[in-house]
C-alpha cells in the first residue's frame, strides 16, 4: 500500500486522481484550499484532508504534515492549477506572480520536499497543451506550463540519483465541473477540436497518472505524456489543400 500525496483533490482531474489510487486501495492524502469541498470528497474515499494554499512559499511543509497522518509519501501527484482569464493589458505583477507560484513553484517545492525524505518515490505533474500553444487571456497559464514541463525534467534529472522519478501527463480539454476554473460553452467547443472528435474525461486523465506512478512505468522518467486526443499530432479542423483527384489528373498528362 502506498502512500499517495494529491493536490488539487477537490475536483476535477485531481479528484478523478484521487478516487484512482484509492480504489486501489491506497492511502490518499489530498490537499485543496477548498475546505468544505475537499473534506467532503476525502470523506467519501476514505482519505486525508490537509487544506491549504499552494501559493503560500512554505507550501513544502505539507509533505511532512502528509507524513504525519499517513507516513512518508510514496507517489505526489502536483494536479492542482488555476487558469484566469487575464488579457495581457490588464496584467499586474499579482495576477502573474499567483499562477506561477500555484502552478510551477508549488510543484518544485513539493518535490524537492519528497525527494528529502531519502526514499523512493514517483511523481506525477499535471501539464497542459498550454505548454506549447499560447491562446488569448492566458499568457500566465500557458507560461506556467511550458515552465512546468522543463520543471520535470530538471527534477527528473536532478533527483534520480535519489530514487525519485518525476514525469508529467499533458492532458486535453476535459469536462470538469470546476468552480475555480470555469470555461464557456464556446471556448469549449473550440478547443475540444481533436482527431478524436471528443473531449477527454478526468479518469482517463488519472489512468495515465497511475501509470506513470507504478511499478510498470519503473524505467520512465522526464516524459511528457500528452493524452489530449490526439491534439498535439494535429488537426482534422483544414480541408485537404489539394485535391487527390486534380493531382492525378495533372500526373496522368
Amino acid at each position: 500500500m502506498r502512500h499517495v500525496l494529491v493536490t488539487g483533490a477537490a475536483g476535477g482531474i485531481g479528484l478523478a486522481v484521487a478516487e484512482a489510487f484509492a480504489a486501489l486501495g491506497d492511502t490518499v492524502t489530498g490537499v485543496d484550499a477548498r475546505g468544505p469541498e475537499l473534506d467532503a470528497a476525502m470523506a467519501r474515499l476514505g482519505a486525508h484532508a490537509l487544506v491549504a494554499d499552494l501559493a503560500d512559499p512554505g507550501c513544502a511543509e505539507l509533505v511532512d504534515r502528509a507524513a504525519a497522518l499517513a507516513g512518508p509519501v510514496d507517489v505526489l501527484v502536483n494536479a492542482a492549477g488555476i487558469y484566469p482569464a487575464t488579457p495581457l493589458a490588464d496584467m499586474t505583477a499579482a495576477a502573474w506572480d499567483r499562477v506561477q507560484h500555484v502552478n510551477v513553484r508549488a510543484p518544485v517545492l513539493l518535490t524537492v520536499a519528497v525527494a528529502a525524505a531519502g526514499r523512493p518515490a514517483a511523481v506525477v505533474n499535471i501539464s497542459s497543451g498550454a505548454a506549447t500553444r499560447a491562446r488569448p487571456g492566458a499568457a500566465h497559464y500557458c507560461t506556467s506550463k511550458a515552465a512546468l514541463e522543463m520543471a520535470t525534467k530538471a527534477c527528473a534529472v536532478e533527483l534520480a540519483d535519489r530514487g525519485v522519478r518525476v514525469n508529467a501527463v499533458a492532458p486535453g480539454f476535459v469536462e470538469v465541473d470546476s468552480p475555480v476554473n470555469p470555461v464557456t460553452p464556446e471556448y469549449a467547443a473550440a478547443v475540444a477540436v481533436n482527431p478524436l472528435g471528443r473531449p477527454g474525461r478526468a479518469g482517463e486523465i488519472a489512468a495515465a497518472v497511475v501509470w506513470l506512478a507504478g511499478a510498470e512505468a519503473a524505467f520512465v522518467t522526464g516524459a511528457v505524456l500528452r493524452v489530449d486526443g490526439g491534439a498535439t499530432a494535429g488537426t482534422t479542423a483544414l480541408p485537404i489543400h489539394h485535391p487527390t483527384t486534380t493531382l492525378l489528373q495533372e500526373g496522368s498528362t
